[in-house]
Order: structure tokens, then C-alpha cells, then sequence
């Protein structure tokens, strides 16, 4: 009776650390969301967004236009775009967003900084409804922030589209070319740029 005891427990314990094996990947897996930003050049945004607590990773591409198979070379219509893949559980979407929006400026949608041309136009694209209506939201939150109309706010939301991986020299361009990357961000007047726009708030 005594050994029929002990092997019920052993079984008992064995299958609570199977169900736990079971479920906490898919747990892990559930909580774990993705979102997609133009804000100019895809090598900068995607380093600051990189270096944000919770976000697991973010990759450069194309996104936006109807061109299938896009290149660095030929991606007519499409914005450069960052995805992000980022845990719930240390960051929300919008938090997400409000990291996003102090490394843009919002008022400009003919390019970011020295980067001129559609392709370069600010973009937030939503996933599902949820995510489009907290992106208004903090589109509305920004307008108050900031003191100005929600019309002079030139950054799009709009339904994702295909994602298109750029090539792999455009990932983590920043890590891997720290010289010519710093000297880009620096002569491109990005973070003068943000400074003056967002002050004492970035």
C-alpha cells in the first residue's frame, strides 16, 4: 500500500512537470506580440528601438507598397520599415508607441530628417483593432503632449501590410558599422532633430 503511494505521487509530480513543460511555451509564445514603424531610416529606428526593455528583436524591411520582392535598390511605394517583436509582459504596445514617437518627427511626412522622399515617411501600422485604436490614442495623447493640433501631426496609422526582410547588410547596421552608422545619424541631424522637438519629454 505504502510502495502504491509513492508511485501515485511520483506520477502526480511527473505529470504536473510535463503540463508545466506544456504549457508555459505556449504561454511564452501567446505573450509575445509583434508591431511594425516607419520613422525614417530603417538602420536608426531599429537600434533605438532595439535597445528598449522587452523588445526580443526588431528587423529592417520594406513594407507598405503593393511591390512584391522589394530591394534596397527598387522598393517604389514601399516605406522603410522596422518590425518589432516584443514581450507584453515587460513592455506594452503602448509603451511600444511611445517609444516610437519620440524618435520620430511627427510633423514631418515628406521624409524624416535628411532622408526626403516617401519612403522615408512616418508610419504606424496596425496589426489588428486593438493596436489601431491605442495607436490613435496615443496620436491624441501627443497632440496634448506637445500643445498643438492633432492635424499637424503628420504620421499615418494604417492597416499592416506584407513585411518584407531587407538584406542582411541592413541588419543591425548599427552594431555592425558603428563608425559609418554614427557618422550618418550625426550628419543627418537626427538627434538635433528630436531634441528640439521633444525637449525635457524624450
Amino acid at each position: 500500500m505504502i510502495l502504491m503511494t509513492k508511485i501515485c505521487r511520483r506520477l502526480i509530480v511527473i505529470c504536473m512537470l510535463l503540463q508545466l513543460l506544456i504549457v508555459f511555451p505556449f504561454q511564452a509564445f501567446a505573450e509575445s506580440e509583434e508591431a511594425m514603424f516607419a520613422g525614417g531610416c530603417f538602420w536608426c529606428l531599429e537600434h533605438d528601438l532595439e535597445a528598449i526593455d522587452g523588445v526580443v528583436s526588431a528587423e529592417s524591411g520594406y513594407s507598405g507598397g503593393d511591390l512584391t520582392n522589394p530591394t534596397y535598390e527598387n522598393h517604389s511605394g514601399h516605406q522603410e520599415v522596422v518590425k518589432v517583436s516584443f514581450d507584453s509582459n515587460i513592455i506594452s504596445y503602448k509603451d511600444l508607441l511611445k517609444q516610437y514617437w519620440v524618435n520620430i518627427d511627427p510633423f514631418d511626412n515628406k521624409g524624416q530628417f535628411c532622408d526626403r522622399g516617401d519612403s522615408y515617411k512616418p508610419v504606424i501600422f496596425t496589426f489588428n483593432q486593438d493596436q489601431k485604436r491605442d495607436a490613435k490614442e496615443s496620436q491624441e495623447n501627443i497632440s496634448d503632449i506637445l500643445n498643438i493640433p492633432l492635424d499637424q501631426l503628420k504620421v499615418d496609422i494604417t492597416d499592416s501590410k506584407v513585411f518584407w526582410l531587407a538584406e542582411n547588410y541592413h541588419q543591425d547596421f548599427a552594431v555592425n558599422n558603428p563608425l559609418k552608422y554614427n557618422f550618418y545619424r550625426t550628419s543627418c541631424g537626427r538627434d538635433n532633430r528630436l531634441k528640439k522637438v521633444w525637449g525635457e519629454y524624450k
